[in-house]
């Protein structure tokens, strides 16, 4: 390849970009520090311009071989084209491109355009990136995991191999001080237009659902909608209108139809070349003004000429991911501060522009300031398994601006072990490295290399493909609905979804018969890649099993489920999945894509494949368990044993267990009593009344006398417990086994603590001790001539008297009875004389006879 200048047509002249002024910086910063970290807003020039003059094609500087890495394909191919027009030539001469699954470049090629995740897998393959001489990481402000990963990666390179290899990290925001001592390089700014933008704020009439999982409430788009009309009545020029997703697209280009005669134009993941060239090349004087519906790619990754106005509806798209229910995917969040003045400068970008926001002004300032970088929040499995690969499996000496979760990280490298990717340290193996080279995430590029082994190369790729890009809903939430339809489907079906999956069916189809070659040629031949560890493969080929329920099953072993009964489904991750319409009918399915709205106990799934039992018993032989099991049956009070045969949360079958092991009762029994308390035991009266007296001691005088309360009951439960059923413990025995037996202070329990105590009139009256004191209640005529009550614990606690009434209700408490006969029997014996005439109330109760007659039957 030549880069000689003098070799090579000359360039259109460069446009007047603002970021030209700091090319020279850029261009030193490069040569003395080894890179720089780019600030530039959106529309300076920095994704087309810069890559031109680093590679001396702009006819300034030494000629270098430039590899610029974009966060999507869409933006990728925008970026190599307009930069390919600068150079007045076609792509694939001197700017290039490759992204999954396509590939347009030459050996003139200098400047090479690649998605993020095809730059990593460059990395993986050959660390050197030999031939190239810098590397820019465009848009590095929006924190994609793939961008993070990949420029850790370069740092390594550089400190280890390539100590001549320039890093630029361009950025569209003023926060770069992070990735400046990241790369330790000086940040380069460039100036940006400064045509102001008007705001207007323009929240729905209405209150809104806030947003949750894909769902977005129809009133809002409506909303948004009607914005958009507003805004082609009071403004001129071509609106910009920013939506979530490609559903939410779809549904405000429908409410606006065609609106005040202007042209409704997409933009997202999804667009073709065409509709993509369409938007990017603007309008003509004699074309209608156009609204441009577009996801976070128009933010700062394209650049749409004309627009004067930006509508926002104010919503995002960022992944989340549920560790508890195996749960994952993209979900709509309130768009962060930094998002909106973003977009707002889109309408800044040519003249003086309005941005129109669909929410109030003072929700503005509750909003996140950045967007969650997706290290924090996104599923870290294909990260975990790209560390692994690079030989650090815990990620601890990469350069990251923000370290992954660690309870994220654990997740990933059990699903990464589960598919045999890692061994036990966490090292990947050559299965792990041959995943990782499918550009998947580890668990379809699993189904891809071991459905290939069973149901063929082309019926795994065709599923695969589907998973890979959840497909529009009116093809059914089926698979195998969707497989139907989209071959039926033109060379670009609905929506383009049927090119799209037809494309990467035939590239996953390759891969996996390029990655079968590789493995049987490493086994020496005849061999293809085995399938999972651990898996029983026997009978199960395209004749045992539907191949999409099998594939699905193999990429969620997890999420195989069984129906419980009206569309309920159990999956084997333990979470519950409500599946409508006829499909939840089937007893077994694989849930390929779901999640879970706000409020709701169950997952909603949306995306299916139907199986059988004998494929959710093989795709999950990982989580299949047969083992004895001794529970505790809170409801009925009492240990059950079984024999149960599981598919991780699922029960396949269970048996009673005649003989369980005693220790492993005893351990349920103590955990019951532990969570339960010690009322699951029998308490007959007799325990209950020594209980009550022994903690008495316990509290009046300490040792030697034991603590029977809960506590300690329960911390020596290991000892007593021997019984089998709770209602067996002999509750008394126990307690006499902890009466101070050694040193003779077991002979005086009932002196220091008697159960009953007789009083004057004879009768023997049991003391209640389940109080802070101990208490006798009695009637007041049997205590005549009693001048004082017995202390009990030898002599350290005095018995209080309830002095009862003659029909037994309390009249007076007291613990001195000589003070009471004195003073306070008097107002007794004033009111209660007249109530009781058939009882006794002498004026001197301290000489006269206790009783327990009336005067008639004395």
């Amino acid at each position: 390849m030549s880069l000689d200048p003098a070799a090579t047509p000359p360039p259109r002249p460069a446009p007047p970009l603002p970021v030209a002024e700091a090319v020279p910086a850029l261009r030193d910063a490069c040569d003395r520090a080894g890179g720089a970290v780019l600030c530039a807003p959106p529309g300076s020039g920095k994704t087309t311009l810069v890559p031109l003059a680093l590679a001396g094609l702009t006819g300034e500087g030494r000629p270098r071989r430039v590899l610029v890495a974009e966060p999507r394909r869409i933006a990728a191919r925008a970026a190599a084209r307009r930069m390919a027009w600068l150079l007045g030539e076609e792509v694939g001469g001197r700017v290039g491109y490759t992204v999954r699954g396509e590939r347009r470049v030459s050996r003139e090629t200098a400047v090479e355009v690649v998605t993020t995740g095809v730059l990593l897998r460059r990395l993986q393959r050959d660390q050197e990136l030999p031939g190239v001489d810098a590397v820019v990481l465009d848009e590095c402000h929006e924190r994609h995991l793939d961008a993070d990963t990949a420029a850790a990666f370069l740092l390594d390179v550089r400190a280890a191999l390539r100590p001549d290899l320039a890093l630029v990290a361009a950025s569209a925001t003023t926060d770069a001080a992070g990735w400046s001592g990241l790369l330790g390089a000086p940040v380069v700014t460039a100036p940006g237009l400064s045509h102001p933008v008007d705001i207007v704020w323009a929240p729905p009439p209405a209150p809104v659902a806030p947003p949750h999982g894909l769902r977005v409430d129809r009133a809002l788009l409506a909303h948004v909608a009607a914005v958009v009309r507003r805004a082609l009545r009071e403004r001129e020029g071509d609106v910009l209108c920013f939506l979530p997703g490609v559903g939410e697209i779809a549904r405000v280009a429908g409410l606006l139809g065609e609106p005040d005669g202007a042209r409704v134009l997409q933009v997202h993941g999804r667009t073709d070349a065409r509709a993509q060239d369409a938007v990017l090349a603007g309008r003509g004087a004699d074309e209608p003004r156009r609204v441009v519906l577009a996801t976070a790619v128009a933010e700062s990754s394209l650049t749409v000429p004309g627009v004067r106005v930006v509508v926002d509806a104010g919503l995002a798209r960022e992944p989340r991911t549920d560790h508890a229910r195996g749960l994952g995917g993209l979900t709509t969040v309130w768009a962060s501060r930094a998002a909106a003045r973003q977009r707002a400068g889109r309408a800044g970008r040519e003249a003086p522009g309005t941005v129109y926001r669909c929410w109030a002004q003072a929700e503005d300032a509750r909003r996140a300031r950045f967007p969650s970088p997706e290290i924090a929040v996104a599923d870290l499995t294909g990260f975990a398994l790209q560390a692994a690969c690079w030989g650090d499996p815990d990620a601890s000496g990469l350069a990251l601006l923000d370290p992954p979760p660690g309870g994220a990280m654990t997740a990933a490298r059990e699903v990464l072990r589960a598919v045999g990717a890692v061994d036990a340290a966490g090292r990947a193996t050559p299965r792990g490295t041959a995943l990782a080279r499918l550009g998947l995430h580890p668990r379809l590029a699993r189904a891809l290399l071991d459905g290939a082994h069973l149901v063929g190369a082309r019926a795994a790729a065709e599923v695969v493909a589907v998973l890979s890009e959840e497909p529009p809903r009116e093809l059914g939430q089926e698979v195998g609905d969707v497989l139907r339809a989209v071959r039926r489907g033109g060379p670009e079906g609905r929506d383009g979804y049927a090119g799209r999956w037809r494309r990467e069916a035939d590239r996953l189809r390759r891969a996996a018969r390029e990655a079968a070659g590789s493995a049987a040629r490493e086994a020496g031949g005849g061999t293809a890649r085995e399938a999972t560890p651990g898996m029983d493969t026997a009978g199960m080929d395209a004749a045992g099993a539907d191949a999409a329920g099998l594939v699905v099953a193999l990429a969620y072993p997890e999420r195989v489920a069984r129906r419980q009964g009206g569309g309920s489904f159990l999956m084997a991750s333990g979470t519950r999945a409500e599946v409508p319409g006829p499909v939840g009918d089937a007893p077994w399915l694989a849930v390929a894509s779901a999640d879970r709205p706000t409020g709701a106990a169950s997952a909603r799934a949306r995306l299916v494949a139907v199986i059988d039992e004998e494929v959710a018993r093989q795709a999950g032989a990982a989580l299949w368990r047969e083992a004895d099991e001794v529970t505790w049956d809170g409801e009925r009070g009492q240990v059950v044993a079984r024999s149960v045969t599981r598919l991780g949360a699922i029960d396949l079958g269970t048996r009673p267990l005649a003989h369980p092991d005693p220790e492993r009762v005893r351990a349920v029994l103590l955990e019951a009593l532990r969570a339960e308390g010690l009322g699951l035991l029998r308490w007959p009266p007799a325990a209950v009344s020594l209980r009550r007296r022994l903690d008495f001691l316990h509290r009046a005088m300490g040792a030697p006398w034991p603590d029977v309360g809960d506590a300690a009951l329960l911390a020596r439960a290991p000892e007593w417990l021997t019984a089998e059923r709770p209602e067996s413990v002999d509750t008394l025995a126990l307690l006499r086994s902890l009466l101070p037996w050694a040193d003779g202070s077991a002979a005086r329990l009932d002196e220091l603590a008697p159960e009953r105590v007789e009083v004057p009139s004879g009768s023997r009256v049991r003391v209640d001790y389940g109080g802070d004191q101990p208490v006798l209640a009695v009637k007041l005529q049997e205590l005549f001539s009693w001048a004082q009550a017995p202390r009990l614990a030898d002599g350290r606690v005095p018995l209080v008297v309830h002095l009862l009434s003659p029909a037994g209700r309390p009249a007076a408490v007291t613990a001195d009875l000589a003070s009471f006969w004195g003073e306070g029997y008097r107002a007794v014996r004033a009111e209660l004389r007249g109530r009781y005439p058939r009882h006794p109330w002498p004026q001197d109760p301290a000489t006269a006879e206790p009783t327990r007659r009336t005067n008639r039957r004395r």
